[in-house]
Formats: structure tokens, sequence, C-alpha cells
């Protein structure tokens, strides 16, 4: 029987479904599903250094700094749970952060990489209609609307949109997404 592989990066562009398919990989899997976006939003939320670093990268749709990232992705890879693999959701996100992972050992080398392709328009009409509570349930006003509209049924919070998710962002971080991201699937081919 052959063995599944564990180490699994996902590659697309912003609201690509990146998130929903990694973390029902890792479900099915048994392995922690890493979001990086979510680590980032959380270090702001928290308002440490490198949440701060990162806010105004991230609400103009730029890349946080590589060695940023790299440090927070490589000492997450080091905890107990991801010593049997992990879904990268969101790293690398470009050629650099794809080397600086490879050369962390067999631990941290991808057994298999997943490309979503998904149209600028979609992503457009996709992330133009999300709208999440501050604990991070998300909802589309149209293919995923809550009960009561502007309200998060799990909670109770008021949803919003995030300041990352208007258009002119959006359409930044897709162009980014183009020129440094796409190019790792030559990588990993």
């Amino acid at each position: 029987m052959a063995t599944k592989a564990r180490r699994i990066v996902i590659l697309g562009p912003p609201a690509g479904g990146k998130g929903t398919h990694a973390k029902r990989l890792a479900a099915d899997l048994g392995v922690p599903h890493i979001a990086i976006g979510d680590m980032l939003r959380r270090e702001v939320a928290e308002g440490t250094s490198l949440g701060r670093t990162a806010k105004g990268r991230m609400d103009a749709g730029e890349l946080v700094p590589d060695e940023v990232v790299e440090e927070m992705v490589l000492s997450r890879l080091g905890r107990p749970d991801a010593a049997r693999g992990w879904i990268l959701d969101g790293f690398p996100r470009d050629r650099e952060q794809a080397e600086a992972l490879e050369r962390q050992g067999v631990g941290s080398r991808v057994e298999l990489a997943l490309a979503l392709e998904v149209s600028l328009h979609e992503i457009v009409e996709r992330i133009g209609g999300r709208r999440m509570c501050r604990s991070g349930h998300v909802y589309h006003v149209v293919t995923n609307p809550p009960r009561t509209p502007g309200v998060c049924d799990v909670d109770g919070e008021p949803l919003f949109q995030r300041e990352d998710d208007s258009e002119e962002v959006v359409r930044h971080r897709f162009e980014v997404f183009e020129r440094n991201t796409k190019p790792l699937l030559e990588f990993y081919d």
C-alpha cells in the first residue's frame, strides 16, 4: 500500500480556496493545517512587534518580508503536532521561501504541491462578498450568508469585511501572486 503524502503545500491566488481545501485535507490526514495568513492576523490582533511589521504590508496587499514569515513558519513546523506532517496554506509565497523550507531537512521537505487555479474575476467576486466576525467565522453574502444579515451565527458578533479585501487590494494581491508565487509551480514540478 502506498503511503499518503503528509507534507503538503497548497498554492493558489488569494481567495482561491486554499484554506477550505487545506482544512479538509488536514482533517483527512490527521496533520495540522498551518495557515500563514491566520497566524499573521493573530499577531496583528495581539499587537506584537511581528504584527505591527506585518499590518501595513498586509493592508496594502504586499507580502510580509521573507525572513519574518520564514522564522514564524519554521518555528511552527518544529512543534510536536507537526512531526507527522502538515498542510501549509500561504507558504511558500516565492522561490526564496520554498528554498528556505527545503534547506530545513527531511521534516520540512515538501512531498506534494497542489495548485489551485481561479480567475481574477472569480476572486474579486469571492472576496467582495466575504464577511467574518472577530472570532474568525467566515461567511459570504451570496454563497454562505449568515441567518441574520451582518451577525455571526455562531457567536452573535457583528460581521465585517477585512481591510485587505477591498477590490483594489485584491487586484494587487493577485498581481503579486502571479509574479511571485505562480513560478513555484515550476519549482515543485
